[in-house]
């Protein structure tokens, strides 16, 4: 293919259309002044550009310091934010991998929208795109964590922000980790104590019956995803010592009634299965400069048939309360697998056939 003359650096502009091809857009071409830094934007054997090109319809063709985009119009747009964003990571000294780019394109796609609603115009988008986004990051010993979506970066900033927090959707959207992550940074940074975690010790379509040990064995396999959290932001012996001290504390619900918890990051997870009176309870623990965050997701209740939802009897309540604030995720927000997103895109159109909603859900019985 040629390519069009040379553009200043970082410029994209059109390359030549044929004649008679006015449907098709004329390809656009980028071009890069590090020549290392596209090669690590490329990746071995051009394995970045061929996920980029998968998920998006669009042909990638590199040239020296150049990338040329061929496909529709829309797509060559998202294709430009993707490579711009990435790139500009790179120059940070920051390196992508297939999770870094996936997050890149969700977060393209939902700035495409916004300038296609006109809420942002294209400077706007594009100076998002190159924008150092450390503030978005949440550091904790072992990684530093990004949003990959637009939802993820507005629950980060309300985990910061406000001092009740509701975290909603499907699994793999990161409810329940960027809590843990953001209560990791906070206690690092000495804005609170303590990280008390919580879950309510409900069985998942199975009853597993008598489990041996002390009251820590019994409780630990209801709380393991919490545990495996931590293992993720900081050093295992550092978990073991704040666990041994107190400063971390895993606890199932039932153990909170009668507390304050003040100067503490509390997080409850798997909320969707509270009671009423257990939510209510959980909610009036919250102490002085505390931070609480209740994550769930109200298609995955597995409470006893015609028990309520203590989750969405809270949401009733609460909403519109200031202070509060509330996150709903999609589907488009699953950050684990491409196949999960699939997965759950099919049973919520499975569920809209049935005409059933998240919270109708039939129950399992006990």
């Amino acid at each position: 293919m040629s390519l069009p003359p040379q553009s200043p650096p970082g410029a994209a502009v059109p390359g030549g259309a044929a004649p008679g091809a006015a449907e098709t857009p004329p390809p656009v071409v980028m071009e890069f002044p590090d020549n290392r830094l596209l090669v690590e934007l490329c990746g071995d054997h051009d394995r970045h550009l061929a996920r980029i090109e998968t998920q998006l319809q669009v042909a990638l063709t590199p040239r020296g310091n150049r990338l040329a985009i061929e496909g529709p119009q829309g797509a060559q747009a998202v294709a430009r934010s993707v490579l711009t964003s990435l790139y500009a990571q790179l120059e940070r000294g920051r390196p992508i991998d297939e999770g870094e780019i996936d997050g890149a394109i969700r977060l393209a796609r939902g700035r495409q929208l916004q300038v296609e609603s006109g809420e942002i115009d294209e400077a706007e988008a594009a100076a998002r795109d190159s924008a150092d986004d450390s503030g978005e990051e949440v550091v904790t010993r072992k990684r530093r964590i990004r949003a990959r979506s637009p939802r993820q970066g507005s629950y980060i900033d309300d985990l910061r922000r406000c001092e009740l927090v509701f975290g909603l959707g499907p699994a793999g959207t990161g409810k329940t980790y960027l809590a843990v992550a953001v209560a990791v940074s906070m206690m690092l940074e000495g804005r609170v104590d303590r990280i008390i975690l919580s879950r309510p010790a409900v069985e998942a379509g199975e009853r597993l019956g008598f489990l041996p040990g002390d009251m820590k064995d019994k409780v630990d396999p209801y709380l393991r995803p919490l545990y495996d959290a931590l293992y993720d932001m900081l050093p295992s012996d550092q978990v073991a010592r704040s666990l041994q001290s107190g400063e971390i504390e895993v606890a199932p619900l039932a153990f909170m009634r009668g507390r304050t918890l003040a100067n503490a990051c509390v997080i409850l997870d798997e909320a969707q299965n509270t009671t009423p009176v257990q939510m209510k309870m959980f909610l009036t623990r919250l102490g002085e400069n505390s931070r609480m965050v209740i994550t769930g997701d109200m298609s995955q209740i597995d409470l006893p048939l015609g028990v309520p939802s203590g989750l969405r009897d809270a949401l009733d309540i609460v909403e519109g309360i200031p202070g509060i604030g509330i996150v709903r995720f999609t589907d488009a927000d699953v950050v684990r697998h491409p196949l999960v997103t699939r997965i759950v895109r099919a049973y919520a159109e499975r569920d809209k056939d049935l005409g059933l909603q998240a919270h109708d859900q039939p129950r399992r019985k006990r």
